[in-house]
């Protein structure tokens, strides 16, 4: 592994890459609020299995500085930044793989540019919430993230929507992970998430794409994930059964079901 400090759109931008520069790319996107440690596991053993795996802290996450204008509400502009960053490192038709919003930003930067990728995996994502959670309860939590009981909020929150084939080891660790996050970055995430409306822009995703769902994710409604990728000329859609809302934490040796997914995008020509 390595790891720089890059400047993208004003601010540091910390971003790790495990594997050789001349492996194929693949661009793997955190969940809300979270960082790139979330792949901590998945992005060395998928190097191994011949990817260059590179695996950034978006802007106020992790070891990145925040966005200039403070923390990000719309996703638009994470996807806007994901592609400075492919452009910057001069990565050649990178996969982009991304969880909740990060599988969100993955289909709006497959929208902005699919002639620049080479297939996209989208996991726990769809194209629009439908207003859920309420803007207006994240809003109201906003004025209320220095409670002590918040930590204990994500944590408990993280354990519902795992899925029931989690062992309880693992799912306390996946929790207690998850508890570093910033709530009023990871807030701002979820305005974002809620909002962001990729209805209208699912047709013009023109690279490979398939997109993923856990039926244990209380967060999602499979139905609408299955909708979003019949609306993406050629994706496909797999429900994963027992698994919630984190695949890449929740599934022990997930690389291997990485890669199997990417291999079969590669067989799958491009939309027209």
């Amino acid at each position: 592994m390595r790891a720089d400090y890059l400047t993208l759109r004003g601010s540091l931008a910390f971003v790790e890459q495990h594997g050789d520069d001349t492996a194929p790319p693949v661009l793997c996107l955190h969940t809300a609020g979270q960082s790139g440690v979330q792949w901590r596991h998945v992005a060395p053993a998928l190097a191994a299995r011949g990817y260059r795996v590179v695996v950034p802290d978006l802007p106020g996450h992790g070891r990145s500085e925040p966005a200039p204008g403070g923390p990000v509400q719309d996703l638009g502009e994470y996807a806007a930044w994901c592609l400075e960053l492919i452009r910057t490192l001069g990565l050649r038709a990178p996969a982009v793989v991304g969880c909740s919003i990060g599988g969100k930003i993955a289909l709006d930067v497959a929208a902005r540019a699919s002639d620049e990728l080479s297939r996209v995996v989208a996991m726990a994502a769809d194209a629009h919430t439908g207003g859920r959670p309420s803007a207006k309860g994240l809003r109201r939590e906003l004025s209320d993230v220095a409670a002590p009981a918040r930590t204990d909020r994500t944590h408990l929150g993280t354990l519902a929507v795992l899925g029931r084939s989690v062992p309880p080891a693992r799912a306390e660790l996946i929790a207690t992970m998850h508890r570093r996050e910033d709530p009023t970055v990871s807030t701002s995430d979820l305005l974002g998430w809620t909002a962001h409306d990729l209805r209208e822009s699912l047709p013009r995703i023109t690279c490979p794409a398939h997109l993923v769902v856990g039926d244990d994710d209380l967060w999602l409604d499979v139905d609408r994930v299955r909708w979003a990728a019949e609306r993406i000329p050629g994706a496909r859609c797999t429900v994963l059964a027992g698994v919630g809302h984190y695949p890449m934490e929740e599934i022990e040796g997930f690389d291997a079901v990485l890669d199997g997914w990417l291999a079969e995008l590669t067989s799958v020509p491009a939309a027209s």
